[in-house]
């Protein structure tokens, strides 16, 4: 069987098109475009003749039977305007009757707006959301950031110039104050960030012209530290058992360690239990 293979393309800088990306694409029978016209001028300079068809948002339903038809006879190489196609592209129909269909799917990886955001944004890498655009109108976008605020994850959003404004506006009303790195124009030539409160990003931007496509990272949810293990709590629970009131313990041991009162409470129950089965044997 043919292989679909997701070629990853520059998302401003031209010299972060590998080598790798630039001999699939020159290899395979078709390369399925979201915007021809856009991707012919990349394909012009980098000497790449393949034949080229539109996939985009709003005809990839019917685009799939012919590019599947492609793929029946050779190797296809899928491509966005920028970055990853199927991040936030259209890919993921295409990508799942490919896979049907018995073909290979292979990733070409490179660049990415959301993961080069993050790397550079001096928030925690190790785990994070990716949430794709926010919503365009105010009440569906606040509560795709409530929905999202308890995360302890780096949250990460992209944002349209003329909606910045807002969205920085909606994060710090419904998440309070957090760190943000705002990315813009990324590997391009005014590439630029901004690194703070969200609150100061709000009256940044208030000031600064918006221009690009924007990257926004957000701290996630803080938690709250929790210093005592569980067997720390139940030596606490054992040595105070005989003299005070199980509820009156458990409400001095949550105090004194900072767990929450209900979870000392079953510790304090599960060890009268154990302590009563001791007594039975």
């Amino acid at each position: 069987m043919a292989t679909l293979f997701l070629v990853a393309t520059p998302i401003g800088n031209l010299e972060d098109m590998s080598p790798r990306a630039v001999r699939v694409l020159k290899d395979v029978r078709l390369i399925a475009a979201e915007d021809t016209r856009h991707s012919k001028k990349l394909l012009t300079h980098f000497d790449i003749h393949t034949r080229i068809t539109s996939y985009y948002e709003h005809n990839q339903k019917h685009k799939l039977e012919p590019v599947l038809a492609a793929l029946a006879e050779g190797d296809v190489a899928l491509i966005s305007d920028a970055g990853t196609p199927g991040i936030n592209d259209p890919g993921y129909l295409l990508v799942q009757a490919a896979l049907a269909a018995g073909h290979q799917v292979s990733p070409v990886p490179g660049p990415s707006a959301p993961l080069a955001a993050l790397a550079a944004s001096g928030l925690p890498t190790d785990h994070f959301v990716y949430l794709g655009y926010l919503p365009q109108k105010a009440n569906e976008r606040q509560r795709a950031i409530q929905a999202a605020a308890a995360l302890p994850y780096t949250l990460i959003w992209l944002e349209s110039p003329h909606r910045l404004q807002a969205a920085l506006a909606d994060l710090h009303s419904v998440l309070g104050e957090r760190q943000i790195a705002v990315a813009a124009e990324l590997t391009k030539l005014y590439e630029r960030f901004f690194r703070g409160t969200l609150s100061e990003a709000a009256a940044f931007y208030a000031k600064e012209p918006a221009r690009g496509e924007f990257t926004l990272v957000v701290a996630g949810a803080p938690q709250a530290e929790q210093s005592w293990d569980e067997e720390q709590v139940k030596s606490v629970l054992r040595a105070g058992l005989e003299d005070t009131p199980p509820s009156q313990l458990a409400k001095q041991v949550a105090a004194e360690t900072g767990w929450p009162r209900s979870q000392v409470y079953a510790l304090l129950e599960q060890l009268r239990k154990e302590d009563n089965t001791d007594e039975s044997k």
